[in-house]
């Protein structure tokens, strides 16, 4: 396996992740069909999942894990910290979609720096 075969596959999957995270917040938190259907039957699990979604956002969870892990990732040396660096662009991406900008700007700076930080030769 290529040295850069999991930076190509995380530019590929990058993308993907973030066109899924706009489209459940196009799709699924705005449309007005989803807004008549849980006024409805709040019962559903499909309701459920956006009230949930809808709590997280209200509570900045994502933007929050997104700076957290991306600044441990920062400081943590090695394979862990570029994981960690991974994770907080995971939790950073749909932050980004899903209004919790303010932390998520951050975290996803953060956490690019810490991708393409050179690795310190001992």
């Amino acid at each position: 396996m290529s040295r850069r075969f999991p930076l190509i596959l995380l530019l590929i999957a990058l993308p993907l992740w973030l066109a899924a995270s706009y489209g459940a917040r196009y799709g699924f938190m705005e449309d007005g069909r989803w807004v008549g259907i849980c006024a409805d039957e709040a019962s559903r699990w499909e309701c459920q999942v956006r009230s949930n979604l809808g709590l997280m956002i209200h509570f900045k969870v994502m933007g929050w894990a997104a700076l957290v892990t991306a600044v441990l990732g920062f400081f943590v040396p090695g394979r862990a910290g570029w994981a960690l660096a991974v994770l907080a662009l995971v939790f950073g991406f749909p932050a980004l979609a899903l209004y919790n900008t303010t932390f998520a700007v951050f975290a996803v700076v953060i956490a690019g720096l810490r991708l393409v930080r050179k690795p310190r030769v001992a």
